[in-house]
């Protein structure tokens, strides 16, 4: 029989906090990991002339894929062959497709423990055993390749993320090529998320393909595109593989939206546009870290990118569920429950994306300040 997976608990504080909204009262949402902004307008004018013009039947951009290429050239000096890239309906079923060809059911695959919920029950709804690692402040939040070494036996794969949900951290340069090493020496194959590449606060952030080139890459047009509900994302397979993990996509998923490879394509040329983005993220997040100690938050990952703030409320909580349908219910403010991201210590964490505009972070310091004051206060 198969296990039964975690529900996703961040959509039933957005449910709430829609129907708190159609109550009328006012809602902020730091729930969810998306862009308050939409695409770029070039790319939404591209998509009107092509509504117009196109009929819109399965398709895979030959160009979308050959920019897509070159942009790991461009930002990692990796030569990727176009043909290594599929394109999908947004990461995850880039990671559904990554995990279910490239692992057999009852494979091990190891993860960072906090982290994205996804993970965990795509793994267990594939029929792969999850072997989470707790990894705490000594870590920043984040594997290493100690952890991997220390696993006895070695798993048959692991998830890296860099940076991470739901912490924001990045993994330094030298411990990525440590962790491609010891994957290299343990034959263990790495799967590695980089939808949040962007967006970061600490300068350039690197792929895992420049470590290691057979490493299975999952990216989106989500988070630094602006794109969400397009649902584009795409894998970058080794050439040995490929042709396994395209039979996935093409029977599983048919191809990625044609609108939105249209669309995509434009996207990737709009970088004042986007990251003009990243600059907001980059204000809200200084708003954030320089009002947290007002709300008695000193316990928080380091976001180095992405865009969340991961914070320890232990000392006001051991229920984050309860304690963020309470914030809500009583500020307007919705935020995602650690339990989430880390099932076994997340009871204390709750997660904040400064995915909004700055006027919506400082409504939201406005009406979280004291709220946190009367609550250390009891």
């Amino acid at each position: 029989m198969r296990p039964d997976l975690d529900p996703f608990h961040a959509i039933a504080i957005s449910r709430l906090a829609y129907q708190l909204q159609a109550e009328g009262r006012s809602v902020i949402h730091m729930e969810f990991g998306q862009p308050s902004t939409g695409a770029p307008k070039a790319a939404i004018d591209r998509a009107h002339h092509v509504l117009d013009t196109d009929g819109l039947g399965y398709w895979e951009s030959p160009a979308l894929k050959a920019r897509i290429a070159q942009r790991y050239d461009e930002k990692h000096g990796v030569k990727v062959d176009p043909e290594q890239i599929i394109l999908t309906c947004g990461a995850s079923p880039a990671l559904v497709m990554a995990l279910a060809s490239a692992f057999e059911a009852g494979d091990r695959v190891a993860l960072a423990r906090p982290g994205y919920v996804a993970y965990r029950n795509t793994l267990k709804a594939l029929n792969l055993i999850p072997v989470e690692i707790a990894c705490g402040p000594e870590d920043r939040y984040q594997l290493t390749a100690a952890h991997l070494a220390a696993l006895d036996p070695a798993p048959a794969g692991v998830i890296v993320a860099s940076p991470a949900n739901p912490t924001g951290t990045v993994i330094a340069d030298d411990e990525m090529a440590a962790i491609a090493d010891i994957c290299r020496t343990r034959n263990i194959r790495i799967v590695s998320d980089e939808i949040y590449h962007g967006l970061s606060y600490v300068g350039p952030v690197r792929s895992m393909l420049e470590f290691e080139p057979s490493a299975l890459v999952v990216n989106s047009f989500s988070k630094y595109f602006s794109m969400v509900g397009w649902r584009l994302g795409w894998l970058v397979s080794p050439l040995d593989h490929v042709h396994r993990a395209r039979a996935y996509m093409g029977n599983l998923f048919l191809t990625a939206p044609s609108l939105s490879q249209h669309a995509g394509l434009i996207a990737m040329d709009c970088t004042d546009e986007l990251d003009g983005h990243v600059e907001v993220y980059r204000r809200n997040r200084q708003l954030l870290l320089d009002a947290l100690p007002s709300l008695g938050l000193a316990r928080i990952a380091p976001p180095d990118g992405a865009f969340y703030i991961w914070a320890d409320v232990g000392h006001l909580t051991d229920d984050s569920m309860a304690f963020c349908r309470q914030l809500l219910t009583e500020t307007g403010v919705a935020t995602a429950p650690g339990i989430d991201f880390d099932p076994v210590e997340g009871h204390r964490f709750m997660r904040f994306s400064f995915a909004v505009s700055t006027a919506e972070v400082e409504e939201a310091l406005r009406r979280l300040v004291p709220w946190f004051a009367a609550k250390a206060a009891i």
